[in-house]
């Protein structure tokens, strides 16, 4: 198993940690050309961390701004070209943004990312199709929740310990017909949460088929209140995201559920939770369920998981609490 990264500074709200490790059909055996994942933690003192060349490589933002953070996960389309490539550039780009302090402006400067990195690999030569990159970020402020920002079919999962609850909606061809009326939510959920398809609606960089399903737009489609089913309607992709302490919170990429019957696998996260000192133990506990009893029916991905822990106040916490604004 790849290391687990720890050594990052988000106290005294927060534990976190990550791994992220190439496709296996068995331990050990690596059945993936390369790990198409990346991921992006920038703690409270402007560390930085994010995979380069598979490698992780840390970071020193000097003009980053105490108490401010930023977690992330990304998962690169393997079925077109340079899929690595296109996490990787986005990744770079996630440590050149500035701190975002509002959902409006964490928007605007991810789309304008988009449009930057879409143009960027459009004007490449090699005749591959422009390739893409699920992004499910959390933008960590000083003060009010956290906020999310989702494309893709990478999943943030609440833990506690009676259930795994996700947190976003996959981006995959059910959302779209769910979104146009064809598909209520008992087939969306068989579709989404009972089975595993390797196939995608919308990713950064490649564009979006919620627009127009009969060819792919250009521009992200934000999923909003106003466009998705009532029975979705409280997870859109853009919006602030109130955290519990005792609880724990998952950023993954699709590896962790690429088989058969996904819903068995999820069942068992929440046991993970049990005498878990830290978020390192998560991540590692995690790893090695996947390992000792790998799923039905799996389909070798690469694997990457970001655990996010909030830590109990202190009692002389002056800040704001987590899920009120400023």
């Amino acid at each position: 198993m790849s290391r687990t990264l720890t050594d990052f500074s988000f106290a005294p709200y927060f534990d976190v940690a990550v791994a992220s490790r190439i496709g296996v059909d068995a331990p050990g055996v690596a059945t993936r050309a390369e790990n198409q994942d990346n991921f992006v933690v920038i703690d409270f003192d402007g560390h930085a961390c994010l995979l380069r060349d598979q490698q992780p490589q840390h970071v020193r933002l000097p003009h980053w701004p105490s108490g401010h953070g930023r977690l992330a996960v990304l998962d690169g389309m393997g079925g077109h070209g340079h899929g690595r490539e296109a996490a990787q550039a986005l990744a770079a780009a996630l440590l050149e943004m500035p701190p975002c302090d509002s959902l409006d402006e964490l928007g605007s400067r991810l789309d304008a990312i988009h449009a930057d990195l879409q143009a960027r690999f459009a004007a490449d030569k090699s005749g591959i199709a422009r390739p893409g990159t699920t992004l499910s970020l959390l933008e960590l402020r000083p003060h009010g929740a956290p906020l999310l920002y989702h494309v893709g079919d990478s999943r943030l999962y609440r833990l506690t310990r009676e259930r795994a609850t996700p947190l976003t909606v996959d981006h995959v061809p059910a959302t779209v017909a769910a979104l146009a009326g064809r598909l209520d939510e008992a087939g969306w959920r068989a579709q989404v949460y009972g089975r595993h398809a390797p196939q995608i609606a919308q990713a950064f960089i490649l564009g979006n088929a919620f627009a127009d399903p009969a060819r792919l737009s250009d521009p992200l489609f934000a999923l909003t209140p106003a466009n998705l089913p009532s029975w979705l309607a409280s997870l859109p992709d853009r919006r602030l995201l109130p955290v519990e302490a005792g609880n724990a919170y998952l950023l993954a990429t699709d590896g962790f559920w690429s088989c058969f019957e996904p819903e068995p696998v999820l069942a068992r996260w929440p046991a993970l939770l049990h005498d878990a000192p830290d978020a390192a133990t998560l991540v590692e506990r995690l790893f090695a369920l996947f390992d000792a009893d790998p799923p039905l029916g799996l389909q070798p991905d690469n694997l990457t998981a970001l655990v996010l822990r909030p830590l109990p106040r202190h009692a002389d916490e002056t800040a704001l609490p987590l899920d009120a604004e400023p």
